[in-house]
Parts: structure tokens; sequence; C-alpha cells
């Protein structure tokens, strides 16, 4: 179960890979990776719970945090891993053992960066939020995640993907009358009523709003749809269960406020909110960052980690070598020369390098 960190990252990946992590069960893979950082005299490591956090104490002008989970969606036949081509196929290749490679590669084998690094290596990101590995350290050793600028290493293609998208989820309510279906005029039926929901929903255009020099396209739109008493009976209640996409220009009151005025005259209850992340990309370091990728910078349409740190008011991108579209499916896997590049550029950008080829 020992992970040589100065082998070739491609085979980390795999080694990483090899050693299940379904969350919840990380255990394994957190001894793993501690006992090859503590191996590392220029590394300061603690472990909490399933979490392993390194820093270097370099006395450097800024600090900057490098973060990846450690966990996987439950297995699909697709472990171990497998090598075809360029590509390395099994569960997490992608979301994002190949990440958290590229960081331990890093850790291993970048002992004086020109900026003190922080390691945060994470349990539970793919279940519930009360589990959050990242989430618990940010309430109880908010300290260790202290940083000017941080990059979570989640998949995103090789390119930089700037700050997230808040989500709310809202259920919204038609409320009417119960009568024997026999006798409707007596009644007045919610599910009919809740076609106004709908036609709101209907006539939504998803606004476009530019953040940092990002732009970001919102969502609105029904995920489940309730109502119904039985068979012979008008129903009294109906409940449209509406999922909405914000972009980092509005808060996650602003969010409610928005769903309270489209959706004036019926109940309206939020039942599960994020907040969005600004890019952050004016902070030195963040730019220093673009300029070393020399990747293309686009939002991020949907919700991570980065949102933990902006709350800790620490500015945070999306970069790795993972395909997003790949993550959770049977067949995930990861290009190797992706792996490489990404890691190629991370050290320049920890060089003081810039505009590097990989």
């Amino acid at each position: 179960m020992g992970l040589d960190l100065f082998s070739d990252v491609a085979e980390l990946t795999a080694a990483l890979v090899d050693i299940e992590s379904v969350s919840g069960a990380e255990g394994p893979l957190a001894d793993a990776v501690e006992e090859a950082l503590r191996a590392l005299p220029h590394l300061a490591v603690e472990r909490v719970g399933h979490n392993v956090v390194a820093r270097t104490e370099l006395g450097r002008g800024e600090r900057v945090v490098l973060a990846g989970h450690l966990d996987t969606v439950p297995l699909n036949g697709n472990l171990p891993s497998r090598v075809e081509g360029d590509r390395l196929y099994g569960c997490g290749t992608t979301d994002m053992k190949s990440g958290v490679a590229v960081a331990l590669r890093l850790a291993a084998t970048v002992p004086e960066p020109n900026r003190d690094i922080t390691y945060v290596f994470y349990e539970c990101e793919e279940i519930e939020a009360e589990r959050n590995g990242l989430r618990k350290l940010a309430a109880s050793r908010p300290e260790l995640l202290a940083g000017d600028f941080a990059v979570l290493m989640e998949p995103t293609g090789g390119q930089i993907e700037g700050g997230c998208q808040g989500t709310m989820r809202v259920e919204v309510a038609a409320q009417g009358e119960r009568a024997h279906s026999a006798r409707a005029w007596m009644g007045s039926n919610a599910i009919h009523s809740a076609g106004r929901i709908l036609d709101v929903l209907r006539a939504y255009e998803p606004t476009r709003p530019v953040v940092d020099g990002l732009e970001y396209r919102e969502g609105l739109n029904a995920v489940f749809i309730s109502g119904g008493v039985a068979g012979n009976v008008i129903p009294d209640e109906c409940v449209v269960t509406v999922n909405y996409r914000f972009a980092p220009d509005k808060s996650v009151a602003d969010a409610e406020a928005y769903l309270r005025e489209i959706f004036a005259g019926f109940e309206v209850t939020v039942t599960d909110a994020a907040s969005a992340a600004r890019p952050g990309l004016t902070h030195s370091a963040a730019a220093a960052f673009v300029a070393a990728a020399g990747a293309e910078v686009r939002a991020k349409l949907g919700w991570t980690d980065v949102a933990r740190f902006a709350e800790l008011g620490i500015p945070a991108v999306n970069y790795g070598p993972g395909e997003p579209t790949l993550a959770h499916t049977k067949d995930e896997y990861v290009e190797m020369p992706l792996i490489a590049e990404c890691e190629q550029r991370m050290r320049m950008w920890l060089a003081g390098r810039t505009n590097v080829a990989p």
C-alpha cells in the first residue's frame, strides 16, 4: 500500500486508483498518503480524521493551497486500473485521483517553491455535505486552510475554471381545495394551478452575468413535481421542486429573494442552498497561475468546494487533468499525457516561470 511520490505521475495515479477509497472508506488511502508525506522532511504534516494536511514553512510572502479529495463514487466493475494506449482507466482516474497525484508529486519534488504551499487531501466530497472533509476542517481547524489563493484539483480537462455557481433548491407549492372528482366544481385543483409555476419556468431565459471577466450561464429548472391524494379526489396541493443555479454576482440571500419574486403568489420553501464563489483572478498568485498554466480560463458552470474557500475569504479556481464529462462513469479514464502536462504547468508556476509549453 506504500506510495512512491517520486514515480512517474501516471504510475502514481494508477497506484492511487488501485487503493479503493469509496466515500466513507478512505482510511487506507489516507494512511498511505500520510505515510508518504511524513517521509518528506520539508513538510509539516497533520492528520485530522481521514484528512491529511501538509505545509511548507519557508516564510514566503504568499501561501497557496492545493486541495483534492481522496474519495470516489461506488465501484462499478472498474477496478483495478488498466492502461489502453494513452488512457488510464479505473474508478477515480479523472475524479480526481489524477489531480491528487499531481499535488502529491509537487509535494515531494518541489521542496522550495516560490510561495509557501499547503497541500490538503480530504475525505467524503462525493456524498452529503455534512461529512465533507474540507467542510469539517473549515469548521474545526480553519488555520490549516489559511492562504492567499487556492487551486482545487477538480477535473477540468486541463483548463482553468474560475469560481463556481451557487445552487438553491426550493419547493414552490400551489394550493387548492379537496373535492370529489365527480363534483370537481366544488373544489380547486392544485395540480391545475401549478401550471402557472411551470409557465414561469418555461418563460425563463437564462441570464449570462459576467463576473471578473468570466461569463456564467444561470439555470432555473423543475426537478420534481408531486401532487394528488387519490384517484377520485381533487388535489389540494401540488409542489414543484425547482433548482436554481446562480452566478457569483448573487449571494444566497439574493437568490432566495429572486425566486420569491418570480414565484410571487405561491408558497416558496428553501430546502437546500450553497453559495457561489467569485473567480478571484485579480489576486497576484492567481494571475501568476493563469500565466504559468497557459490554459484557457472559463467560468465553472456547477458547484465545487472552491465555494468553501470563498467563505474563508480565499479566492480559488478549479484546475485538474481529468475530463469532467467522464466523472462517475463506468468507463472513467484520464489521458496520461494531460496528467504530465498539468504537473509540468503547476511546477513552472511554483518555480515562478510563465507561458510554459508542456
